[in-house]
């Protein structure tokens, strides 16, 4: 393990109110709970996607035959003595037997409960949430990314579950994985008892109903669902590794078939089994982007990265043969990455985004949150060739394809991930160019995918702070940051990623967790709360690091706080 100064650590110069840093952090124990739904109601239920008088309430039924019609019930009590909404809802197997319902005319910013009831049976009771109106004091998430079933148990969603202050848990995508027991964490998998069902990747509708099933049968995830509304985005895992709009990095056409196939089977399976409202007849099925309006505090935008728009990813094996000179990395850096017809949005999403926030700035609500997929802000590859031997690299390569060409490429001072915003800047300026004329004062943006705790100023290429960004870690899947990882040297790795990157407040690998982000009028507070294993069901909680946020004459920026920081030795 590598120690840092405190010297070292702020080279970037951020600002940070560290809740764990003055000293050892405070571990609480817990033990993830075992109880699982049964019977017909084997998936538990879920909410998600709040409104202000209404919430989507949803289950999936087991063992039936035929149509069935499942009544449903939500009450403002748990003992269901006062009914607010209740009614009938029709499932088959044209939809695998999934349940989904909208409970209208709700009252704002309450608290209800619900369930549904089949065949003299009924569901574990859930708790859920509306959106609030007009004066609201204070907004609570979880927000939540990459849960990649063989790698670990869901220590992480277990500690949200337990949690009874939260608006929301915004998951950010890579709820499943779609790999098969070979593949991605299928080691792990085989020694903890958690493979993936079904064995072999995931491709047909089927498959991707069957992923869907085993992840709601793990009894810490049903429990975070049956706790909280959850507003969902999806990643690239959800369809497959990599994906874009004309296919992805871990899909064969030779062996796997028609991507737009595979697509299609992978969304209807997404809104059969999320709790997420089905697309308007209007818009396409890959149009997840949405917005939430937390009374005059803030609106959400929940944005799509994709499968409308995204461009081809460039690869590192690829582009790595014509990078031989400094004008080739020059000519890439200029011309072929910041290509203005690299797409990411799209313009549909981009007038859409743009009327939200005008909305939201009109509304004199003081925050614009953005829930996105992958890193926003500006990071560059640090130069990890002297750090690493030919054998760490054999060994990275075991596990990815890419890595030889990666580390080569670390050398040349171009993006860290083309896959993020990064390999998409001409996106990235539209994207500010809209928060501009919106007449916001910066957003916060958070982010998944990485697996790894990120605190990034958001700077625009004429150098105006557009906002922050939080990159939460992930639930179970490894982070390239960890201390494990380049043959012992991940941490290294973190602080030549923080020292040579100004944009990088703070990175970590180590620790799975979620960010626990507060706001009020005056200010933002983000916790990293991080579970020290997640192979054992027996865990400690702490809050790892935290950051407090606020408007200033900049717009949205990390707050100054003289003389808090990291102690000296402080490990990332």
């Amino acid at each position: 393990m590598t120690t840092f100064t405190r010297r070292t650590a702020l080279t970037s110069g951020f600002a940070v109110t560290a809740a764990s840093c003055a000293g050892t952090p405070k571990m609480t124990p817990y033990s993830a709970v075992q109880e699982l739904s049964g019977g017909i109601f084997a998936h538990g239920v879920a909410s998600g996607d709040p409104a202000a008088d209404s919430v989507l309430i949803w289950t999936r039924i087991s063992g039936v035959d035929g149509a069935a019609e499942v009544a449903w019930e939500v009450a403002s009590d748990p003992d269901f003595a006062i009914i607010a909404a209740q009614g009938v809802v029709t499932t088959n197997a044209a939809r695998d037997f999934t349940v989904k319902a909208i409970p209208e005319e709700l009252s704002p910013g309450a608290q209800y409960y619900y369930r549904f009831l089949l065949a003299g049976e009924i569901s574990p009771v859930g708790r859920t949430r509306t959106l609030p109106i007009g004066e609201t004091a204070t907004a609570r998430f979880a927000v939540v990314s990459c849960s990649n079933y063989p790698f670990g148990y869901f220590n992480v969603y277990d500690l949200i579950a337990r949690r009874d202050d939260l608006d929301a848990v915004l998951h950010l995508g890579d709820y499943f994985y779609e790999y098969s027991t070979d593949g991605y964490g299928g080691e792990i998998g085989r020694k903890l008892g958690r493979q993936h069902i079904p064995a072999h990747e995931v491709v047909s509708l089927d498959d991707y109903r069957r992923r869907h099933a085993q992840y709601k049968s793990d009894p810490s995830l049903q429990a975070l669902h049956g706790a909280h509304p959850m507003i969902p985005i999806w990643d690239d895992h959800e369809t497959s590794n990599d994906s874009w709009t004309g296919g992805a990095e871990n899909h064969d056409p030779a062996t796997e078939g028609d991507w737009a196939a595979r697509k299609r089977a992978a969304l209807q399976a997404y809104y059969e089994w999320m709790p997420i409202r089905d697309p308007k007849p209007e818009r396409v099925t890959e149009a997840i982007f949405r917005s939430f309006s937390f009374g005059d505090l803030l609106t959400l935008t929940a944005i799509e990265t994709r499968l409308m728009a995204r461009s081809e990813p460039f690869e590192y094996s690829a582009i790595l043969p014509s990078l031989q000179t400094p004008e080739a990395v020059d000519r890439f850096r200029t011309q072929i990455l910041a290509d203005e017809s690299r797409e990411l949005l799209g313009q549909a999403q981009l007038d859409y985004l743009e009327r939200a926030i005008r909305q939201s700035v009109a509304s004199n609500q003081p925050w614009r949150l953005v829930a996105n997929q992958i890193i926003m802000a500006k990071v560059k590859t640090p130069d990890i060739t002297p750090h690493v031997t030919d054998e760490d690299v054999a060994a990275l390569e075991k596990e990815w394809d890419q890595a030889r060409a990666f580390v080569a490429i670390s050398a040349l001072g171009l993006p860290y991930n083309f896959d993020a915003w990064d390999g998409y800047p001409a996106a990235r300026n539209r994207f500010y160019d809209l928060v501009r004329r919106a007449g916001s004062d910066g957003v916060i943006v958070v982010t998944g995918d990485t697996h790894t705790w990120w605190a990034n100023d958001l700077i625009a290429e004429d150098g105006q702070q557009m906002g922050v960004e939080l990159g939460t870690h992930s639930v179970t899947s490894p982070s390239p940051f960890a201390p494990s990882f380049l043959g012992g040297r991940g941490a290294e790795y973190a602080l030549l990623a923080n020292r040579d990157n100004k944009d990088v407040r703070y990175v970590s690998g180590e620790n799975h967790g979620y960010i626990d982000l507060t706001i009020t009028h005056s200010d933002a507070r983000a916790e990293f709360v991080a579970v020290d294993t997640i192979e054992s069901l027996d865990y400690n909680a702490f809050v790892k690091v935290a950051f407090d946020i606020k408007k200033t004459k900049k717009g949205v920026a990390f707050s100054d706080a003289d003389g808090l920081g990291f102690k000296e030795g402080f490990l990332f």
